[in-house]
């Protein structure tokens, strides 16, 4: 496993070692020594979740707030995203700065976005199914949001050829500057 450090500390890309032949691919798509010694702590999962997108649907950006924070193992297992972590951690130095990678069923990259982190990500294909690890809960009480196209955060989304949906809750999602951080 390749693990690739991103321009903000604590959120990782992990590559995978693909194994191919003329009968398909074999990889090992999780191994939690390997993982646990990649970022330095321990965590564990408690929940697997899984989507299927159209083009042009963004989902985000979410996060939860403490006691019920949640960190995330994304990856897309089919088609193609641009999945987005963007830092809340106030006394972070990097407060407010976002990350953005490609990730998709060919790539078979891994994020890793700690807790204090929102969340996000578009369809960039047709359809893509995205998977995600977390290390709590959904918790509806701590669910907050971020509105995707906050100017402060100024995320620089790929143009795409296809309307941007979003559901009800992510249209009406705080700005930047309104939103509760992680402390």
């Amino acid at each position: 496993m390749n693990v690739i450090q991103t321009a903000i500390p604590d959120v990782f890309i992990f590559e995978p070692k693909v194994f191919g032949d003329d009968r398909g691919f074999f990889f090992e798509s999780f191994n939690h020594q390997q993982f646990e010694t990649a970022i330095g702590r321990s965590v564990t999962f408690v929940q697997d979740n899984h989507s299927k997108s159209s083009k042009g649907v963004l989902r985000g950006l979410h996060y939860q707030l403490a006691p019920h924070a949640q960190g995330k193992l994304v990856r897309c297992v089919a088609g193609e995203v641009f999945d987005v972590a963007v830092d809340i951690r106030k006394y972070s130095p990097t407060f407010g700065q976002w990350v953005g990678v490609h990730l998709s069923g060919e790539n078979k990259r891994q994020l890793w976005i700690p807790e204090g982190f929102a969340h996000g990500f578009m369809t960039l294909s047709d359809t893509a199914e995205f998977l995600y690890k977390t290390t709590n809960y959904y918790a509806p009480e701590s669910d907050r949001g971020i509105r995707w196209n906050d100017e402060t955060i100024a995320i620089a989304w790929p143009e795409i050829d296809s309307e941007i949906l979003t559901s009800a809750k992510d249209s009406i999602a705080k700005s930047f500057a309104d939103a509760e951080y992680f402390n």
